[in-house]
């Protein structure tokens, strides 16, 4: 059995206990939270008495063997280590840092300890994820030279912490941006970064004297609270001559949302978002190739339960994880490489 323990119980921790209590090799030891209630509340709807408002505490009872880190961003690197300091296994929570020296103290903690880190790329986990890398793996679509990402939302500031810079890093590009760039990354092979060009836009607002039209809200979300940006896009270009194109929102005066990631092969395309459909050529044809298979999209529970159960065979099994910390370091330098080049103007080099 893998006894795991639980750092911060806010939403996204219910798509790490739910796989948990399910995995029949898990026993979900213990939950930690600087929110007293919340904790308390938790810990009755999961049936978990060992509950901690410290997450050294935890980390100091040598029963627990890996923990997830559902916290704030600006303390993801400070828990990871610790964790690993202290011989636990860490799943954390995307992303990996605030920083790229915090990524890189990260790694150097996790090379040290010997124990797995894993970090939460959740989509490199969904079932149309899998399905496509076996038909790039294979060779179907040949060299990937292009792809471009959009995650638009036209009302969708979250409020709270996501909207706190101190505690979120950044808006839409460190919230959503990471998991489209990192999924066109990992698809692509991951090439190497070679150049970013960015920019941020903020314009807008959290907009919450929006009437008539209803958004996600944080749990401690707060309509006077903003100082992250409203949009963000970005141009990154690899070492092998790939590119990728990736715009992101949190608010913005669109018709309405818009999700697509669509990767440009030599011999064949594919598109992931909002459904996997692959693009060849035959007979001197162009065909569009609709999979059969039970969920085209990407499917948030479905992908956890893959993530969390990877994460415990690889702690089980001494497995590489798909998802090391190695890569958890170069999307955060893609990430604050878009924030330099949007302050500074210019173009950066990695």
């Amino acid at each position: 059995m893998l006894n795991v323990g639980i750092v911060g119980v806010g939403s996204i921790s219910t798509s790490h206990i739910n796989p948990y209590l399910q995995n029949k090799n898990v026993k979900l030891m213990a939950l930690c939270d600087i929110n007293e209630q919340r904790l308390q509340e938790k810990g009755k709807l999961y049936c978990v008495d060992l509950l901690y408002k410290n997450y050294d505490e935890l980390l100091s009872n040598n029963d627990i063997d890996a923990i997830s880190i559902c916290t704030w961003n600006n303390s993801h690197a400070e828990i990871a280590i610790a964790a690993l300091e202290a011989g636990k296994h860490v799943l954390v929570e995307k992303p990996l840092s605030m920083t790229v020296d915090e990524a890189l103290a990260v790694e150097e903690a996790a090379k040290k300890s010997g124990k797995v880190l894993q970090v939460g790329f959740v989509r490199r986990h969904g079932e149309n994820t899998k399905i496509l890398k076996q038909f790039i793996d294979n060779g179907d679509l040949g060299e990937i030279y292009y792809a471009k990402a959009t995650c638009i939302r036209r009302l969708g500031n979250p409020g709270g912490w996501f909207s706190d810079k101190s505690k979120s890093g950044g808006g839409p590009l460190i919230d959503l941006g990471v998991h489209f760039i990192d999924l066109i990354w990992y698809l692509m092979g991951k090439p190497q970064p070679i150049s970013v060009s960015g920019n941020t836009y903020s314009k807008l607002g959290n907009r919450s004297h929006i009437e008539n039209l209803s958004f996600y809200k944080a749990a401690d979300y707060d309509p006077t609270l903003n100082d992250v940006e409203d949009l963000a896009n970005a141009f990154i270009r690899f070492e092998n001559g790939a590119s990728l194109y990736i715009d992101v929102s949190f608010t913005l005066h669109a018709k309405e949302d818009e999700i697509s990631t669509v990767l440009y092969g030599e011999k064949g395309g594919a598109e992931i978002e909002p459904e996997l459909l692959l693009i060849s050529e035959e007979n001197n044809t162009i065909l569009n190739i609709t999979p059969q298979i039970d969920n085209l999209g990407f499917d948030f529970g479905s992908a956890f339960t893959n993530e969390i159960n990877h994460f415990v065979e690889c702690c089980r099994r001494g497995k590489q994880t798909i998802a090391p910390v190695a890569d958890g370091v170069e999307i955060m330098k893609i990430l604050n490489a878009v924030y330099e080049s949007a302050k500074k103007g210019k173009e950066i080099y990695l």
